[in-house]
């Protein structure tokens, strides 16, 4: 189901065939780049902070980089905690491995981390465990509706 409504949300651009299947798992940031063919940082992976209250953050960002908590509190001005398994399938409509700013269930803030922008295109999940899009940032941007661009990642440069 969640791959479905990951091609549904791609019928707005004319996009929905080019999310490409795949044989083998692409669940992991090292199983994507193996599978896709691409460095690891190129993968976009897509990480789920609950904010204050109900606030849920899905935060895109590439995968060789990790985020920064001090940079997060202050962007942000909380501490985001990562939601359980649970609350991911429940909140995003995606389960760990697939997790992407598409076709969600509710809706969260998007975010995008700068950490992606030194790349022409990038491969994020796109709602099942063997699945992505090929995107370029200007792209992922419209296709997440995301809300800015946002630089709470570090080990990446």
């Amino acid at each position: 189901m969640s791959l479905k409504s990951v091609r549904t949300h791609f019928t707005q651009w004319n996009r929905e065939n080019d999310v490409t299947e795949f044989e083998t798992s692409s669940a992991t940031v090292e199983q994507a780049a193996e599978t896709i063919g691409v460095s690891l940082s190129r993968i976009a992976k897509s990480l789920s902070f609950r904010g204050e209250g109900d606030q849920v953050i899905l935060i895109v960002a590439a995968g060789d980089a990790k985020i920064d908590n001090k940079k997060s509190r202050q962007t942000f001005g909380f501490k985001a905690r990562m939601l359980s398994p649970n609350e991911v399938l429940e909140q995003t409509g995606h389960e760990i491995g697939g997790v992407c700013p598409f076709g969600l269930a509710h809706d969260p803030e998007v975010y995008l981390d700068v950490s992606l922008k030194r790349f022409q295109t990038v491969f994020p999940a796109c709602g099942s465990r063997n699945s992505a899009i090929e995107l370029t940032p200007k792209e992922l941007s419209e296709f997440s509706f995301s809300k800015v661009w946002i630089d709470v990642c570090k080990d990446w440069e």
